[in-house]
């Protein structure tokens, strides 16, 4: 006897940080029930009004503030933003950057600097790796060819 395939399903708030949304800015019947996978997969596809506009207007979670800043959740934080922000908020202090804002996305900046430095640095030494493991095995391969 086959037992019937059951259907993935998510917590709403685990659906919520996948659709980049506040669950509670969602409608009840969303925040209330398990979503599955295709579920999810369809309104991703064609997203209802309501999913359309929290994404537009917010208000937005603190991962979403943060990339939209461009800054850390961290920095979020240290700026003492624990309130999620909507896209207005957001225009605003963009426009007119307090001072721990402009800190922030300086510090982003800098850190995103470094990943990029670590990871160049990184590629050439496996360059070199690879070359010198190339000249080895043409050395070793040249060697027994005598």
């Amino acid at each position: 006897m086959m037992s019937e395939k059951k259907t993935q399903t998510m917590k709403p708030a685990t659906a919520a940080q996948k659709l980049g949304i506040l669950l509670e800015a969602a409608p009840e019947e969303f925040q209330s029930a398990p979503v599955s996978r295709t579920e999810l997969a369809a309104l991703e596809a064609k997203p209802p009004a309501w999913l359309v506009d929290l994404r537009a207007n917010g208000p937005h979670p603190k991962q979403v503030v943060a990339a939209k800043l461009g800054v850390s959740i961290s920095g979020l934080v240290r700026g003492a933003v624990t309130e999620p922000l909507t896209s207005a908020e957001i225009q605003a202090l963009l426009q007119q950057p307090p001072a721990w804002l402009v800190t922030e996305r300086a510090t982003q900046y800098e850190v995103r600097e470094e990943q990029i430095r670590v990871k160049d640095r990184d590629a050439e030494r496996a360059r070199k790796i690879a070359h010198v493991a190339r000249q080895a095995a043409q050395n070793e391969k040249a060697g027994r060819g005598r």
